[in-house]
């Protein structure tokens, strides 16, 4: 067994860990690499290749399209090295320098700009140069991610002509002969431009001055205005003050007014209050002495009442008194001969429970007798059956013979397999086969001729029980009709 190592990976390194215990790739940037494990250092920075890839218009006008492309492993996400493990196991064989994977690169390029160029003209493809960027990078990627790569920055110079087709010469000489034609328009539209210039100047400046005396005339009208109306504002405030002085002292008069009203009508009521209190202790003094009165006869009516009502209460009572002894009596007379009554009832239940104890008392202790009495034949067969079973030297199946013997167990099997096949009539078949084949083939064949011996009965009987016919090839029953 070998020794662990520790490897670490440089900052634009990573390492590729294969091997026992590890299902496909490991990828860590530090590792303890254990016997039987593989690990290989891939170089994940980036690296520019510049091509200059020729293609075709739809126009059928060929061109070189000069360009440089940031390629490198994926490595943006630390978490997800699914386009680094890509990488790893298709590309970390190669140099990324190598003739490999410029090949690689350049073939990838090639094909993806030539199929979009042949779908632009070539004044699209020079006028769109950012979206024909575009195009091509985001086409290039999509081939580029089934290996890992990723394009970090790709740079797309300007349009080149073809030997034998300058078609770019062409376009910048017409460019220039319409530049020129352009500067002399131009020229012409300066002179034309600063002759009428110069007149609109004059009219504007006629146009401006006429238009400034009418803003001063404007202007001060306005002001002459403003100070009008300052005025009259001034005389609205003075008359608005002068009216809300005026309503504040109507105001202040009113409600003078009406606090002497208030006054007064507190006086009036309290000259009211003052006579209606004097009628009213006048009333309650007079109820007073009619209640004095009223008591003073109703105590004498009472003591009348009262007097009468005594004589005629002792009455009803002696009267009460003699009725309620008599009734006593009576009661005291129902009681007694309920008692005894009661008395009479208990005794009979005491003798009839007393009997009904002594009854359940025989019962019970003949019950405990029968008990007892099962008990000590169960002892003394379990007994029994101990001294027979060591006599047997503990054979337990013979024992179990002779208890059904001894018991009848076995007669009554008999008679009872006898009853249930009274009645039966059963078929029997007797077949006999030749013992030339045991003869014949010896014992080889003994078993053989027995099994065929055996069939002839086993599907007679099947068809008389069930009435199945057995197949052609096997057997065929005779006919018993």
């Amino acid at each position: 067994m070998g020794i662990p190592r520790y490897i670490v990976a440089g900052p634009s390194e990573m390492l590729a860990i294969t091997g026992n215990g590890i299902p496909e790739i490991l990828l860590k940037k530090k590792h303890f690499l254990w016997p039987l494990q593989k690990c290989t250092t891939l170089d994940i920075s980036p690296v520019n290749y510049s091509f200059q890839v020729q293609a075709m218009s739809a126009e059928k006008l060929p061109f070189y399209l000069p360009a440089v492309f940031t390629i490198g492993p994926k490595v943006l996400e630390e978490t997800n090295y699914e386009s680094l493990i890509k990488y790893a196991k298709l590309m970390s064989n190669s140099d990324k320098q190598s003739t490999h994977i410029q090949d690689l690169v350049k073939g990838v390029i090639e094909g993806e700009t030539r199929v979009l160029a042949a779908s632009m003209t070539m004044e699209q493809i020079f006028k769109g140069t950012k979206e024909f960027k575009q195009e091509v990078f985001d086409k290039v990627q999509l081939e580029l991610n089934q290996f890992g790569l990723y394009i970090y920055n790709a740079n797309v110079k300007q349009l080149v002509d073809v030997p034998g087709h300058e078609y770019f010469s062409y376009l910048g000489q017409k460019t220039q002969m319409e530049a020129a034609n352009q500067a002399k328009i131009d020229v012409a539209e300066a002179r034309m431009k600063g002759e009428i210039g110069a007149k609109l100047r004059d009219g504007e400046t006629k146009q401006n001055a006429a238009k400034i005396d009418a803003e001063t005339f404007i202007v001060s009208t306005k002001r002459q205005g403003e100070g009008k109306k300052e005025e009259v504002r001034v005389n609205t405030e003075v008359k608005i003050f002068q009216n809300q002085r005026e309503a504040e002292v109507v105001e202040a008069t009113t409600v003078l007014a009406k606090k002497k009203a208030g006054w007064s009508q507190t006086a009036r009521l309290a000259e009211v209050e003052a006579e209606k209190a004097v009628a009213i202790r006048e009333a309650e003094l007079q109820m007073e002495v009619e209640k004095k009165k009223a008591f003073v006869e109703t105590a004498k009516l009472k003591a009348e009442l009262l007097t009468k009502a005594t004589v005629e209460y002792d009455i009803k009572v002696q009267e009460a008194n003699s009725e309620l002894y008599k009734r006593q009596k009576e009661a005291e007379a129902a009681l007694f001969e309920s008692q005894k009554k009661a008395e009479a009832q208990r005794a009979n239940a005491d003798a009839e429970l007393y009997a009904r104890q002594q009854a359940a008392n025989s019962e019970l202790y003949a019950k405990q007798k029968e008990a007892e009495g099962v008990a000590t034949i169960g002892k003394a067969q379990a007994i029994y059956i101990g001294s027979i079973l060591k006599e047997l030297n503990h054979n337990y199946p013979a024992l179990r013979d002779y208890l059904m013997i001894n018991n009848g167990i076995y007669q009554e099997i008999a008679n009872n397999n006898a009853q249930a096949v009274q009645g039966m009539q059963p078929k029997i078949s007797i077949w006999s086969g030749s013992n030339s084949a045991e003869s014949n083939g010896g014992e080889g064949l003994k078993d053989v001729a027995g099994l065929y011996r055996m069939l002839p009965p086993l599907l007679e009987t099947v068809h008389e029980q069930t009435g199945m016919q057995p197949p052609a090839w096997l057997a065929t029953l005779p006919d018993h009709k």
